[in-house]
């Protein structure tokens, strides 16, 4: 799966520490630096530094080697006055030579490595690796530049690194959903017009193959160009227990296998200038296919889109913007991948924000946005199976147009030992339709989440709550549902949660429609998060959670989660059910996930997961099928590979 994310640079700014005391050490008398480097940076304090200098080291060691005086490191002659006036270099010009210089190379006849040195010095086995050796200076990496002898003669500098990346994801996973059936759709007739059998497999392998090409130092300050291209390839197995879930087509079975190759990223990355010279404060423009996140967990839009992005850092990287507009790329359907042999949407975002660390208190990194979609869908789409999913098959069938403004505030970081993350967002805009009146409507509706964290040596403990407004009169002329653009949340729990990893069908109250959508916490009562439209006329959500990680070994962490979840009005569901009443009540969503690294990195990952859906009154009142819908599961067995 790709890793998605937002601020400045790659993804979201540098998020401070999350974790570890405030810095507790009275500050001494004050002391003048001697060069600008050795000065403090206002508003900043270093965990444990004082301002007042130690005791000054003597030392009398007569037999000590002096360094030896600078016309010892001979560099060159310039051929004018004595060699004593030499011209100075004591630099070393780049450092993967340090390591490199040291190594054994390989014997021009036999082709085999010297060992010679090996058995002289042992320790130089530790340094001297495979070119292929993730775990070491690689070439593939960009931890060298590219050589001479393979750079094309295009690229002038020798400042030019070349980055392969691969990744490859598995994910097996047993689940089980309420599956509405009728005539068409059931081979067991005692579930006619009810709910059939609701346990499933989806089985998925996706690979993703990257590669940069970028000029610059990048250990030391952003690259001055760089290009991206990033290719995604998913094959999926589907099995279900009733027709009509996976084809529109009755007679096609309940088992599905397809493959799609996206395109998830292909930009250009140009580096305008440097605001400070010394600290590299900078500004970017990216073309092209990239990914954004517009917060700091992913409740509004994150995704890999067509766009534009001006962005950079001010005040020593205190202060970090993006200016950005995306055009939406359709999504194939099965796997989720950019479709880009398909029309672009008719569907536009325009995104700025400003990111300023330290604010409103040191450890906080404060966050304001301002994000307009603008939304055109009226064109009728079906998916590649065959359902409809724009115009949504819900009320009147008309096709919509909408334009929403999201405005919003966000906080990450820690004050003290207390981690703290929290977003709110107001939604304002227009929608040409409402489906239940088929009128204009207003949209005014609100969204707030907060997680607050607490380390204590190897364990963290959370605990979690979210608002999301729902519509409390479908037939006024005000829709007060929250919807966002394309969301996924990395919280409480992220896709270890049920809710959150599994779609639940809405039935008898729309044709193809879901309660909420995959890898979403929102009830937004949309046709799909990847094709859909937003829906602001929805019964939102109410979210309230605890968990913890537990971080047993450093290859071996284990978390454990439990919300509760609300409806936040009902009054849609009972309009669209044509039902009295409806409780509020969702039920527990209680889950355990595992992860191993068997290296202690990234690169192989590992990740067991379980969770249940203890079923409230409204689920039941939605769901239930004689006492028999009441849980659900979800297991979800991952590897990830990476190099």
């Amino acid at each position: 799966m790709l890793a998605l994310a937002a601020p400045v640079t790659e993804a979201p700014p540098a998020e401070p520490a999350t974790s570890g005391a405030a810095p507790t050490a009275e500050a001494g008398p004050a002391v003048e630096p001697t060069t600008a480097d050795e000065a403090l940076i206002d508003g900043r304090r270093r965990p444990g530094y004082q301002k007042t200098l130690p005791d000054k080291v003597e030392q009398d060691n007569p037999g000590a080697v002096n360094a030896p005086p600078p016309e010892a490191f001979y560099d060159k002659w310039d051929g004018e006055g004595s060699p004593s006036d030499l011209v100075v270099d004591t630099g070393v010009p780049d450092r993967w030579r340090i390591t490199s210089s040291l190594c054994p190379k390989k014997d021009t006849a036999t082709g085999k490595v010297n060992s010679a040195l090996y058995t002289l010095f042992p320790r130089l086995a530790y340094m001297c690796h495979s070119q292929l050796d993730p775990f070491h200076h690689n070439t593939l990496k960009g931890d060298r530049p590219i050589s001479e002898r393979a750079k094309p003669g295009f690229l002038k500098g020798d400042d030019w690194y070349f980055i392969a990346n691969a990744v490859s994801d598995t994910v097996v996973e047993p689940r089980s959903f309420p599956i509405p059936v009728g005539n068409q759709t059931t081979t067991d007739p005692d579930s006619n017009d009810t709910f059939g059998r609701s346990h499933s497999l989806v089985l998925s392998q996706t690979f993703i193959a990257g590669f940069s090409l970028l000029k610059g130092e990048t250990a030391f300050k952003p690259p001055v160009v760089e290009y991206r291209v990033a290719i995604a390839g998913n094959i999926n197995h589907v099995e279900v227990p009733e027709r009509r879930v996976l084809y529109v087509e009755p007679s096609k079975g309940t088992k599905r296998t397809d493959g799609f190759i996206g395109l998830q990223e292909a930009f250009i990355d140009y580096h305008i200038g440097r605001f400070d010279t010394n600290r590299f404060d900078f500004v970017s423009l990216r073309m092209g296919i990239q990914p954004f996140q517009s917060d700091f967990r992913g409740f509004l839009f994150n995704d890999n889109q067509l766009g534009i992005r001006l962005f950079g850092n001010r005040d020593n990287n205190r202060v970090q913007f993006n200016l950005a507009a995306f055009w939406r790329i359709e999504k194939e359907t099965n796997s989720g991948l950019n479709n880009i042999a398909a029309p672009l949407r008719r569907d536009w975002i325009i995104t700025g924000n400003l990111y300023r660390q330290d604010f409103p208190v040191v450890g906080l990194t404060s966050q304001i946005s301002a994000t307009y979609n603008i939304n055109r869908d009226t064109r009728i789409i079906s998916d590649a199976n065959g359902f409809p999913v724009r115009p949504a098959l819900i009320g009147d069938l008309r096709p919509r147009k909408y334009q929403v403004l999201y405005l919003g505030y966000g906080v990450d970081g820690h004050i003290g030992r207390l981690n703290l993350t929290g977003q709110i967002y107001g939604a304002f805009g227009k929608d040409r339709n409402n489906y239940l009146t088929s009128e204009p409507a207003k949209i005014r509706a609100f969204f707030g989440a907060a997680e607050l964290s607490y380390d204590r040596n190897w364990a963290r403990f959370r605990a979690s709550a979210l608002y999301a407004s729902g519509d409390s009169d479908p037939y006024d002329n005000i829709e007060k549902g929250f919807d966002a653009i394309f969301e996924n949340p990395q919280f409480a729990g992220a896709d270890t949660s049920y809710w959150i990893r599994q779609t639940i069908p809405f039935a008898g109250g729309g044709r193809v429609i879901s309660v909420n959508g995959r890898n979403g916490i929102l009830n937004s009562l949309r046709s799909s998060k990847e094709q859909g439209q937003s829906n602001f006329i929805n019964p939102g959500t109410a979210l309230a959670g605890l968990g913890g990680d537990f971080d047993l070994t450093p290859n071996f962490r284990l978390t454990a989660n439990a919300n509760h979840l609300w409806f936040a009005n009902t009054r849609v569901l009972q309009v669209l059910r044509n039902e009295g009443s409806i409780p509020r009540s969702i039920g527990w969503d209680l889950s355990v996930a595992t992860i191993w690294r068997p290296k202690a990195a990234q690169n192989v990952v590992f990740r067991l997961s379980g969770a249940v859906l203890e079923a409230g009154k409204g689920f039941r009142d939605l769901f239930d099928k004689r006492a028999h819908g009441r849980q659900f599961y979800s297991v979800l067995a991952n590897a990830t590979l990476s190099f």
